[in-house]
């Protein structure tokens, strides 16, 4: 891939303020970009508007900046983007592989297996909505099959949607359409070539390389990096009371995101500010270092010595 065509991506939810978690997942999407010369843009996923904390955005935003990010392009809001996920639902309501559901998660949960993420659809509305109901949610229907994709850290994936997932979500009961339709339209206008995010993402990718397919997308690289978790095994998120990364101590937190990434940062550099973090990160980043896991305990500014 040349340098001109590289295009990497962070796309937080304001949530909250950002965590270790989210800056693994920035320091690794930013090094992989510019150290091949790319482009990093930053998209701000708030459509999901009740999980949503006020202010939470410019936060991220204001955090990032102090910390020494600096990002190509303008800032992109998915909830200013409605009208490009309502064309794409049409293209695939024109092809006939979408369906209205009726089906509530009750109803669903009572008559299904669990699967990869949650109940296994059993296609009740496919063939149709009973009269004396209605329509609920828009569905994409899976076929049998797998999608195999080769992840740059975690090697070899293999998932069959239709029998692991099943028909999913497009646009959800409230009309908010889903995370996995609008990161998969988001992505191919961004024109980004490689996605370096968390492995708690890594389930969703083979449902988002099958709607690439059905929307005839280029699909991207992936390279899913371990999951930070506290002690107890639980992913660092505002549910598990994860702190906030202090902007007076960024040096010590990237040098903590190099060393969770396998970077092997210098000791010297352990109390030094961003400046020459990043300028020894440009110069020594490499994917191949990263280790091959889904989650790793996390190792943040004052949990040892330093």
């Amino acid at each position: 891939m040349s340098p001109s065509t590289y295009r990497g991506r962070f796309a937080p939810s304001p949530t909250g303020p950002l965590h270790f978690g989210s800056l693994i997942a920035a320091v690794g999407s930013f090094l992989q970009a510019k150290r091949q010369g790319g482009a990093w843009l930053l998209r701000i996923e708030d459509l999901d508007t009740a999980r949503n904390v006020p202010g939470a955005s410019d936060n991220i935003l204001r955090t990032l900046e102090a910390f020494g990010f600096e990002w190509d392009d303008e800032v992109i809001y998915q909830s200013q983007r409605g009208h490009l996920y309502d064309a794409a639902l049409h293209t695939l309501a024109a092809c006939d592989v979408t369906f209205p559901c009726a089906c509530t998660r009750r109803e669903i949960a009572d008559s299904c297996i669990a699967g990869l993420d949650g109940p296994i659809y059993p296609g009740t509305c496919r063939n149709g909505i009973a009269t004396s109901k209605s329509a609920r949610t828009m569905r994409v229907r899976t076929r049998n099959g797998a999608i195999d994709f080769v992840d740059s850290v975690q090697g070899v994936i293999s998932q069959d949607v239709a029998c692991e997932v099943g028909d999913f979500v497009l646009r959800r009961a409230d009309g908010v359409v889903a995370y996995q339709f609008a990161v998969v339209i988001d992505d191919a206008a961004q024109g980004i070539s490689e996605i370096v995010r968390g492995a708690d993402l890594l389930a969703s990718t083979p449902r988002q390389i099958y709607l690439q397919q059905l929307l005839g997308y280029v699909t991207p690289n992936y390279a899913h990096l371990p999951i930070a978790t506290n002690a107890v095994g639980e992913k660092l998120s505002k549910q598990t009371l994860a702190k906030a990364v202090d902007a007076k101590n960024a040096g010590a937190w990237l040098w903590h995101a190099l060393h969770f990434l396998g970077q092997a940062p210098p000791d010297g550099l352990k109390q030094a500010s961003q400046e020459p973090l990043w300028a020894w990160a440009l110069g020594h980043w490499s994917l191949t270092k990263v280790a091959k896991r889904r989650v790793i305990v996390a190792d943040e500014p004052g949990s040892d010595e330093s």
